[in-house]
């Protein structure tokens, strides 16, 4: 088995909740006829819509699509189905791992909303330092200053689809409480400001020892996972 991992590109004024319904409903049936197996749809919606993404890519990122399938090279009529209702998408090969594992209602909307990161290795360190900074030091810090309850690291073996970008290393998913997306001491887990700020400069600490910030793009998300 392997995991896809699909970034859909629209316009900025495409209507978030009409995309992601016509992902959950026209193309997941299709993806999962041709193989697609534990399909999840992540929309940016009328849910997240006040959430302050970043953006650098044009068109932007308007929603994303994981799943799995026997062999990734039988993933055409996934793409097709995909590719059917967005300007552009960009498909990757990633490797998962799970640090929080997070509950997620079959057909349904998660709880809370996700944060997507589309993150890069700082050039200046080695493939083992990033790595064990990030799984190792890394991972505590984010636990312990952040509201995060579900984390995934999709971490980047290859691109599947032409001129896809090549400037990020993974995708990293944060789930958060609803609040999170507006109110940064609840995203950083405090009740006072003080702690807001000392747990943000911790954060910003430890991504500065291993991430390349200039490429970062952060999505908010609607999850849907439809099995």
């Amino acid at each position: 088995m392997q995991k896809l991992f699909y970034l859909l590109f629209d316009s900025p004024d495409t209507d978030g909740t009409k995309l992601r319904e016509a992902l959950c409903t026209s193309s997941a049936p299709a993806m999962r006829e041709a193989g697609a197996t534990e399909i999840t749809v992540f929309g940016a919606d009328a849910d997240v819509a006040d959430g302050s993404p970043i953006r650098r890519v044009d068109p932007p990122i308007r929603a994303m699509v994981s799943f799995w399938l026997d062999d990734a090279g039988d993933r055409g009529p996934s793409e097709a189905a995909l590719s059917a209702h967005v300007k552009g998408l960009a498909g990757y090969l990633v490797c998962e791992s799970r640090p929080m594992v997070h509950t997620m209602p079959k057909g349904e909307r998660t709880p809370g909303m996700k944060q997507i990161s589309c993150i890069t290795k700082r050039a200046d360190i080695s493939q083992e330092e990033y790595i064990r900074i990030w799984h190792g030091d890394h991972r505590q810090v984010a636990i312990e200053t952040q509201s995060t309850f579900g984390y995934v690291r999709n971490e980047i073996f290859r691109a599947l689809t032409p001129g896809a970008p090549d400037q990020w290393d993974a995708f990293v998913e944060e789930s958060f409480p609803m609040g999170a997306l507006t109110d940064q001491q609840i995203f950083y887990d405090s009740t006072t400001q003080q702690g807001y700020e000392e747990n943000f400069k911790i954060m910003m600490e430890s991504c500065g020892r291993f991430l390349d910030h200039a490429p970062i793009e952060v999505t908010f998300f609607s999850e849907y996972y439809l099995g």
